[in-house]
């Protein structure tokens, strides 16, 4: 009988290595389908809290962030790209363009999550698609519906959640409870409490951590 093992995934939509640990995360889990029973339930996390509504090129904000060069950042991309897929996750080959605010996502997720946690992977990875598969901006209401009726989630009530601004005290709440626990970069994976597994990690490595946390509770 598979070993239930909780699994906490702290991410941000707008984080491509994010999209690329959750795909590896779900190659892991198919291959330990018999041995592990996982409950996976996805945390908020924002890179860009600050981010306004208008977003910020792509471009300019890695280089103001992290001083890195276009040429610097197209060669991350392309790694980024071959990673996702190794793994069946497709990136846009002209990447994401802007930047966006991601807290209504984290709303959405929050909610999705009420309803179940088979409703909020689903999102997660609609969310994932749609940012980082079709560069749409994860901070317009039409694009999030979109993610929501490709994850079978009910968009008109999706609709309610956005304009009545539902859920921003308890996604920030957890935001805070997340840091924190020392959380400072994503995608940050812990397993039953205990176990911090943290970037975009091989299968592998994910496998090895899910049969240690299942054999030590």
């Amino acid at each position: 009988m598979p070993t239930p093992v909780k699994i906490d995934f702290v991410s941000d939509v707008a984080c491509p290595w994010c999209a690329v640990g959750l795909a590896s995360l779900e190659r892991a889990l198919e291959r330990l389908a018999s041995e592990i029973e996982p409950q996976l339930h996805f945390q908020p996390f924002e890179l860009n809290p600050q981010m306004g509504p208008e977003g910020q090129d792509m471009t300019e904000h890695l280089t103001q962030k992290y001083g890195s060069t276009p040429q610097q950042q197209e060669a991350a991309r392309e790694r980024i790209r071959e990673r996702g897929a190794e793994l069946g996750f497709n990136f846009r080959k002209e990447g994401r363009g802007r930047i966006w605010n991601t807290f209504d996502a984290h709303r959405l997720l929050h909610w999705a999550g009420l309803e179940s946690a088979e409703k909020q992977h689903a999102l997660k990875r609609a969310l994932l698609e749609v940012y980082h598969g079709e560069g749409r901006s994860p901070a317009e209401a039409e694009v999030l519906l979109d993610a929501v009726a490709r994850a079978g989630l009910d968009v008109e009530a999706a609709r309610k959640v956005l304009v009545e601004r539902t859920y921003e005290r308890e996604v920030r709440e957890q935001e805070s409870h997340w840091q924190q626990q020392g959380i400072h970069a994503v995608p940050s994976v812990i397993l039953n409490d205990k176990w911090l597994i943290q970037g975009g990690q091989p299968p592998e490595i994910f496998e090895e951590a899910l049969r240690q946390a299942a054999a030590e509770g």
